[in-house]
């Protein structure tokens, strides 16, 4: 386990996969509709939940039962506090959630009878992960088989952890919020995660129409393999080590609440990649993984077991 000195793990055998990302607080009220400018309404009872993207994935593979450490930075706070032991039951190790330099990150997020929400981010301390922290994880980077990591922490931090990736130990980035990259950290993704609007936010105007067109200007770009998440269609997988484009197909599903899916597909992903399968294979469980997601309300609560996936 990684101490805040950056000593290493008790345990030397290796992490199925290191998630580096965000840890938030998501604080949810319903509202019969939202205030106007100036206004104030009455709402629900607020609820909190644990969330954050870097959360959400290390909780998804861990109970999928991948061996699993987050690396991220709360406040040292009640959030933080919540944070950390979802994490523990979940059975992530910990060791690397640092604390301190800001407040827990929060989502203030509003809830109208619909399911439409909006959402109000504070980073926190998502925005003090710094690429000292990363540097100082070394440990923890060279026990890893994959390493995961998004775009709610800063792009330095991004890129700090592109270039402390071991060889041999893949890289898997889901660019959400998307921003602009750098060509090192699109050359280190195998694979680069993207749904149908990351992939035109990255590609422009200019964009193709169809996802096969789409994944072949996204490794034009610089990645070793892309995967485009379609929703209810699947995935399209696609990578610079020949052969076509291939769509993988989802299980027919009733969806209840989509939030959190595609972190769980990305926690599934990575973890069957360092297990040595295929990207379509990966992928073809991960997408078995987010459509059983989907039938669960709330983010970290519907994650699947590897039994609920086989059942699918």
């Amino acid at each position: 386990m990684l101490g805040n000195d950056g000593s290493a793990p008790a345990d030397p055998s290796r992490y199925d996969l290191l998630v580096v990302g965000s840890a938030n607080a998501d604080l949810v009220v319903g509202v019969e509709r939202r205030p106007g400018p100036g206004e104030t309404v009455l709402g629900s009872d607020l609820v909190v939940h644990p969330g954050g993207k870097g959360a959400n994935q290390a909780v998804a593979a861990a109970r999928l039962g991948a061996r699993t450490a987050l690396l991220a930075r709360v406040g040292d706070d009640a959030h933080g506090r919540l944070l950390r032991a979802s994490q523990q039951e979940a059975g992530v190790d910990t060791g690397g959630v640092l604390a301190g330099g800001a407040p827990t990150g929060v989502a203030l997020i509003t809830v109208d009878p619909s399911g439409d929400n909006s959402i109000v981010v504070s980073p926190g301390a998502n925005a003090h992960l710094t690429p000292q922290d990363i540097r100082s994880a070394a440990a923890l980077f060279a026990s890893a088989r994959v390493v995961s990591v998004q775009l709610e922490i800063p792009l330095e931090t991004v890129a700090e952890t592109a270039r402390a990736v071991r060889p041999g130990t893949r890289l898997v980035l889901n660019p959400s919020p998307p921003a602009p990259l750098p060509e090192e950290v699109l050359a280190a993704c195998d694979p680069l995660v993207v749904n149908e609007h990351e992939a035109r936010s990255i590609l422009g105007e200019d964009t193709g129409s169809t996802p096969e067109a789409w994944a072949r200007q996204l490794l034009a770009l610089g990645p070793r393999s892309v995967v485009i998440t379609l929703g209810a269609r699947g995935a399209l997988v696609c990578d610079t080590r020949g052969g076509d484009a291939v769509t993988v197909a989802s299980p027919r599903v009733d969806a209840v609440d989509t939030t959190g899916a595609g972190d769980a597909f990305t926690a599934a992903l990575a973890w069957r990649l360092g297990l040595g399968d295929d990207l379509a294979t990966a992928a073809g469980f991960a997408v078995r993984v987010g459509a059983a997601a989907v039938t669960r309300q709330g983010a970290q609560a519907s994650f699947p077991t590897r039994e609920e996936v086989a059942e699918l």
